[in-house]
């Protein structure tokens, strides 16, 4: 069983209007000590993904774990150490042939039913969402709560990501209701470093 970071923190390019902001936000979270990054990119073409995960690898060497959202051939190619599906990308069977067995593959849930089914999978690692409402989605699915957090842990054996509206008021409550680490991405957008050293310190 993998051992996750309890801080997973998560870059979307949406947040990030130019490319040297992003790469300077990926820099200052592993300067505050974060070990697990996630790249985001929702509306990028395959090249510029490729490039901006490849410059991300380069600049971060390998003391930090880097996850690719969505595409498991660009995880490969950008020499990334794990991929992240959702319900609507890549199956986690078809995302495992094509990252093989040593890459980490982590797939997202919503209800009881995916996590379930995602359990049943070859995935290393699930998330669970939204927690609370959050501004990172367009069309969000609904809300879980803590009480979700808390069923999902009941649910599965396998390390479990919380995500969705975590801030640094609420990310202690939702550890203590069964999540082992917590996915970032808004709180962590103004002030990186400063930011991802509060959540590490209340995170403990």
């Amino acid at each position: 069983m993998l051992h996750l970071a309890r801080l997973y923190a998560m870059l979307d390019t949406s947040c990030f209007p130019r490319v040297d902001e992003l790469l300077s936000a990926a820099e200052e979270l592993q300067a505050a000590g974060v070990t697990l990054l996630q790249y985001r990119n929702k509306s990028g073409h395959a090249r510029q993904m490729l490039e901006q995960a490849r410059e991300l690898r380069r600049r971060l060497g390998n003391s930090m774990r880097l996850i690719m959202n969505d595409r498991a051939d660009l995880a490969l190619a950008a020499g990334f150490d794990g991929v992240h599906v959702g319900q609507d990308d890549l199956s986690p069977a078809g995302a495992r042939k094509v990252i093989g067995e040593t890459l980490w593959l982590g797939v997202s849930t919503h209800n009881p039913q995916q996590v379930d089914e995602a359990n049943r999978t070859s995935a290393d690692y699930l998330a669970i969402g939204p927690v609370f409402a959050t501004t990172s989605k367009a069309k969000p699915d609904p809300v879980v709560g803590l009480e979700g957090v808390q069923k999902a842990r009941k649910m599965t054996p396998k390390p479990l990501v919380a995500i969705g509206g975590i801030t640094r008021a609420n990310c202690r409550s939702v550890i203590e209701a069964g999540a082992d680490s917590v996915a970032v991405i808004s709180d962590l957008v103004r002030e990186p470093r400063k930011s991802a050293e509060e959540f590490l310190r209340i995170l403990g």
